[in-house]
């Protein structure tokens, strides 16, 4: 097998790549990040955060989930191009790919991250400015996804990987967003039903329970 990636199931960015991958079946081997895997991940990259992508074939260590579904997209692609062709379009496309990052992706992480804190280390004020943060990209997205199927409108493409665990962790933790934000919710379930996502999803179900509530 060529390809290698580092992850852990319940990661919300490593879903965003895991989506990439099975929407191309593109064939890899997973290795999932644990006591015993972290020592060989942190060989190829130190900083140890996943996913991150191993090829061997061409000898190169990917991290970071954009540029591991860019690296896909220009040494692996399929069927489904993920990032168009057009200059003008990739550059939407990589647009809305860090607005989900750094706007939905981000904000959601911080309450599981501060739930997992001792008591007497929780950040309450933090945890309600991330919220707010989301709240508001998710006001923005509501309106973006008028008349649209996918965040770049009738085509899938990285943008949508990113939006799917950001929403669907989102609704988790903050939700629920049906009544608030029905375009958007309307999007998440479009989004799970799409076969490469549910099977991220499947995949991460025997871990579900470790999420913190």
């Amino acid at each position: 097998m060529n390809l290698k990636l580092y992850l852990h199931p319940l990661s919300s960015y490593c879903h965003k790549v895991l989506i990439a991958l099975y929407e191309n079946a593109t064939p890899f081997e997973p290795v999932i990040v644990n006591e015993t895997t972290i020592a060989d991940l942190k060989k190829l990259w130190p900083v140890g955060k996943f996913p991150v992508l191993q090829d061997e074939r061409r000898d190169h260590v990917i991290p970071e989930s954009t540029i591991i579904i860019e690296y896909l997209a220009r040494h692996y692609p399929g069927k489904v191009q993920l990032i168009p062709a057009d200059p003008d379009r990739a550059r939407e496309v990589r647009m809305r790919d860090r607005f989900f990052d750094l706007y939905l992706h981000a904000p959601m992480q911080k309450l599981p991250a501060d739930r997992l804190r001792p008591a007497d280390a929780r950040d309450p004020y933090g945890v309600e400015e991330a919220r707010r943060a989301y709240r508001t990209a998710l006001d923005m997205l509501e309106s973006d996804l008028a008349g649209k199927t996918w965040a770049m409108g009738e085509e899938f493409t990285m943008a949508d990987c990113a939006a799917a665990p950001a929403l669907y962790y989102g609704n988790r933790f903050y939700g629920p967003f049906r009544e608030s934000h029905p375009r958007a919710l309307a999007y998440l379930d479009r989004l799970l039903a799409r076969p490469s996502y549910a099977r991220a999803l499947a995949d991460a179900e025997p871990y579900m329970h470790l999420l913190p509530r």
